[in-house]
């Protein structure tokens, strides 16, 4: 790492330094743009890669953030230039925004590869644009900050307290029970959404930005502010600062993100009770690095972690008091034991000295080590001979006597058959049986959707369940819960077993030993094979017809396989 202040160490001194007609060219478009000499000469670059929209509510106040890193990078002598890249709005978009990470994540490596960017801040938040903002900048190798958005402000519905997604579930099954007026349920609609931000549960957005924090690739205390609080208006300042100064430092990921880094990362997403999605996320983020994390790294850290934050959908409590009762860096200092605490960070600092005298102000939210939400396990790997490659489930989320089963399956061949039957009065349904959904996997949907919470059966709700096993190669939304079995590898679509299934074939699961079962001799699944279509056709054109060519099944990341592994990172010729 270097910070010798010297204009010409820039990458962007190659764009603006030269005296030759090329880079007159450049600096004379800038000065029809209304700049001039002073703006750039002799300072930083820094890129502002903002994901605002009108179609995102997560980012809904990322204009007004935008500005305010403007400032910050103004305030430490750099030159700001805002970069709009595609927002991934994860409520909107359909078949699921989960099919355009990559997208994302491939145009962030290029923007930043190809324009004069010495540094660049990162705003993201709703669920996929953590994932493919940090996947991009790694790839790029650029001195990267990343700025959470933040979650939405607790909601309040008549005397209640509302948590976005988990209680929509929640109420949904209520209503279809015949427990809920339209009334009340409009009520609900009217006021869960609170403020801008994400999701205000520890859904996949604040997992991830607990995760980004937790591997230093965002500042110490980021990862928890609510998106609309003064403090988040600081944030956005002081991460433009910083990001000149990692210019200046040439602090790229590369010189500070690695393996400890993953496994700090990791290990923050159990422990926080986080979303299942963080996985898939996590081994495509180490995939970039070049550094292969596996599902057994994964498991292995769970059987050792406890889950101490309180927070629905598995706990109690929402993510402003998660933020009020000390956030994540308390709850890290009360795990150290289990973190590489010497990983560096964007701030210059190791992971140990950012964290050092946090202070939980509540250890109902933040629990002790004595008294965890969950000792361990909070998220499982299961393997069997239905998923060879494993799948998981987050237990902690799901009734504890479900988590071994045994039962018959009721199989739905994609979602549009799920839907048009699951609350047939005539489906053939106990609260023994277990659910399956196909066709829903990265080629099946196509994109790996959250279909995984598959709904109860209206009869069923009728009669008092609330949970039942649920099986699919599906993902679910980290507001969900209930025993729901996703990431099922390899996925039907790409001829798994779990194309194969029948209803009525017996299902079992046991998530203490960490099994899944298919009670299906092996010469039935041979001859059900030679009996099946075989993998879905690709689609014939555009994007769809790339990212079924070369995503990755869940358990390798769900990345393009052209771009997993370290970047070479050749910088553009300038001519």
């Amino acid at each position: 790492m270097t910070d010798d202040r010297n204009p010409a160490s820039l990458r962007s001194h190659r764009w603006f330094g030269p005296d030759d007609v090329r880079s007159f060219g450049h600096r004379s478009r800038l000065k029809a743009m209304g700049f001039d000499d002073v703006d750039y000469q002799d300072r930083p670059v820094i890129g502002i890669l903002n994901t605002w929209s009108e179609l995102n509510t997560c980012h809904s106040h990322f204009r007004a953030r935008a500005e305010e890193v403007r400032r910050g990078i103004l305030q430490a002598g750099g030159f700001p230039v805002e970069v709009p890249v595609m927002s991934l709005g994860e409520m909107l978009m359909k078949p699921t925004t989960m099919l355009y990470r990559n997208l994302l994540a491939m145009e962030t490596e290029e923007v930043l590869r190809c324009h004069p960017i010495d540094a660049a801040v990162l705003m993201g938040g709703c669920d996929k644009t953590v994932p493919a903002l940090l996947m991009g900048a790694i790839s790029a190798d650029i001195p990267s900050i990343f700025l959470p958005a933040g979650p939405m402000l607790k909601a309040r519905w008549k005397n209640v307290t509302l948590g976005s997604g988990s209680d929509v579930w929640k109420y949904w099954d209520e209503r279809l029970a015949g427990n809920l007026c339209d009334s009340d349920w409009k009520g609900i609609e009217n006021c869960i959404g609170r403020s801008a931000g994400t999701c205000m549960t520890m859904g996949t957005a604040s997992t991830m930005a607990c995760v980004t924090e937790a591997m230093g690739f965002s500042l110490p205390g980021s990862a928890n502010v609510p998106a609309v609080v003064s403090e988040h208006s600081r944030l956005a300042v002081q991460t433009g600062r910083r990001a000149v100064e990692m210019a200046w430092e040439q602090l790229k990921p590369s010189t500070f993100l690695d393996a400890k880094s993953i496994d700090n990362g990791l290990t923050a997403s159990l422990a926080i009770g986080g979303s299942t999605n963080a996985i898939v996320h996590l081994i495509a983020i180490a995939g970039r690095l070049g550094i292969e994390l596996t599902l057994d790294r994964f498991d292995e850290l769970s059987r050792s972690t406890p889950v101490l934050a309180d927070i629905r959908p598995s706990g109690r409590y929402l993510m402003e008091d998660f933020y009020d009762a000390g956030g994540l860096s308390a709850m890290l200092a009360r795990m150290t034991d289990l973190l590489h605490t010497d990983c560096r960070t964007v701030s210059g600092a190791t992971l140990g000295e950012q964290i050092d005298g946090a202070e939980v102000i509540n250890d109902e939210v933040i629990r002790t080590r004595e008294n965890p939400v969950a000792a361990a396990g909070g998220t499982c790997l299961l393997r069997g001979n239905l998923a060879p490659n494993g799948c998981v489930i987050k237990s902690i989320a799901a009734d504890p006597k479900l988590l071994q089963h045994r039962g018959p399956a009721i199989v739905f061949d994609d979602y549009p058959q799920m839907k048009e039957r699951i609350h047939d009065p005539d489906l053939d349904v106990t609260a023994d049986s277990v659910l399956i959904l196909r066709s829903a996997g990265p080629l099946g949907a196509p994109g790996f959707p959250e279909w995984g919470m598959l709904p109860i059966p209206q009869k069923l709700l009728q009669a008092g369940v609330r949970d039942m096993v649920r099986l699919s190669d599906a993902r679910m939304s980290g507001t969900s819960y209930g025993t729901c079995v996703l990431h099922i590898a390899p996925e039907s679509a790409a001829g798994g077993p779990l194309a194969l299934v029948r209803t009525g074939d017996e299902i079992e699961i046991d998530v203490p030993e960490r099994k899944i079962h298919w009670h299906v001799s092996e010469e039935e699944v041979t001859r059900r094979r030679a009996e099946s279509g075989g993998p879905k056709e690709a689609p014939e054109r555009g994007y769809e017809r790339l990212y079924a060519k070369h995503v990755t099944q869940a358990d390798r990341g769900c990345d393009f396989d052209f771009l997993m592994g370290r970047s070479p990172g050749k910088e553009p010729s300038i001519h």
